[in-house]
């Protein structure tokens, strides 16, 4: 059983689940964790493989073993719940605060020894192992939660953990990127409906973080500044799309969204990633997350799906010009009606909105919490 002392007040404590995984628990109560995982030892799956699309030279992870996944189990047969005699779970303890282990059914896995992964892309290119890490975050142990409804306590515990882990994560040579997210809501392809998250370390650049780097290299080179500093400031000096701020974090619907409902919420004083943030922007964080999810749940008085992806530097490069935020996009666009991708977004990318970002910013900002 290994420990180790986090900012505020979290102890992380490791434990081993019966198939060699890790699960980490993340403390404030000076919790003592020491259940042993009681159900029979089993084999991981094999790693699959990554395929190289050469009509667009993205990767695509082939991973035949998740077929079988957990969908949608009854909340009696919820895996991420605390363990009881009579059901067995991913989590041995009884209780806990927060929790992170290794994804059971990962798409991407770990190896021994670093993989080689091409990176002279070509029709020619051939599969690599699908190597990298999947983690599961689970925010609270009360099933009927949500990240919303966490205290805000809660939520500075789940914040050091995606910052222990994007700092961990970061120490393996091979990892390029880290990238913590949630979905919320059958609507956006939920299997879980317990209160978690993930978080996906890739061994490569994921296209969209690909593209976005490459817009803020070329924007550096033009300017001389960092872009997501120009558009927070923009949005300071606009005020119009502006749904919630502090003295550490702005939260703005973008001058572009693609979405219904969509918000950014990015630090005042920019970072490249999670390990960057100081004490002052780490406390400040929670009060606006709430606010945040509160006003995005009050505009219909309905629960919107969503799907919540941080955005960060990658782990070797792109540090000097790309910055950390959390991008919050919901498909829900009325009570009872969902912004479909059709053709337009889904075969081309190229995305329409009913809705301008100003009005939505209005309709967030019109919510009584």
């Amino acid at each position: 059983m290994a420990t180790k002392k986090l900012p505020a007040g979290v102890t992380r404590t490791d434990r081993t689940l019966m198939d060699g995984r890790t699960i980490r628990y993340y403390d404030t109560q000076g919790q003592v964790r020491s259940a042993e995982d009681q159900r029979p030892v089993e084999e991981q799956p094999s790693i699959g493989e990554m395929r190289l699309d050469p009509l667009n030279n993205e990767w695509v992870v082939m991973a035949a073993h998740r077929q079988n996944r957990i969908f949608l189990p009854p909340k009696e047969l919820n895996p991420l719940a605390p363990s009881r005699p009579d059901a067995l779970t991913e989590i041995p303890e009884s209780d806990y605060e927060v929790v992170v282990f290794d994804n059971r059914s990962p798409s991407l896995r770990t190896m021994d020894q670093s993989p080689q992964i091409p990176t002279d892309l070509s029709f020619a290119t051939a599969p690599a192992p699908a190597a990298g890490k999947c983690e599961v975050v689970c925010y609270t142990s009360n099933y009927d939660s949500s990240f919303k409804d966490l205290s805000e306590h809660q939520i500075r515990t789940v914040l050091e953990a995606w910052r222990d882990r994007t700092q961990e994560l970061s120490q393996i040579p091979y990892i390029q990127h880290i990238a913590p997210f949630e979905n919320r809501g059958e609507e956006v392809g939920v299997t879980l409906n317990h209160p978690h998250g993930q978080i996906y370390a890739y061994s490569y650049i994921p296209p969209k973080t690909e593209r976005m780097l490459h817009v803020a290299r070329a924007h550096f080179a033009k300017t001389g500044r960092v872009l997501l500093d120009d558009i927070v400031a923009r949005e300071l000096t606009d005020q119009v799309r502006i749904v919630a701020s502090n003295d550490e974090w702005i939260a703005y619907v973008p001058y572009a969204s693609r979405y219904p409902f969509e918000i950014h919420i990015a630090p005042r004083r920019s970072v490249a990633d999670f390990i960057d943030l100081d004490e002052a922007a780490s406390h400040s964080f929670a009060p606006i997350a709430k606010e945040v999810l509160q006003r995005l749940d009050g505009v219909f008085g309905v629960t919107m799906p969503y799907i919540a992806s941080w955005h960060q530097a990658p782990v070797h490069e792109g540090r000097d010009v790309m910055r950390l935020h959390w991008q919050i996009q919901s498909v829900r666009r009325a009570p009872g009606k969902l912004k479909y991708l059709a053709g337009s977004e889904s075969a081309f990318g190229a995305f329409m909105m009913d809705l301008k970002p100003e009005q939505s910013a209005q309709q967030l900002r019109d919510v009584k919490l």
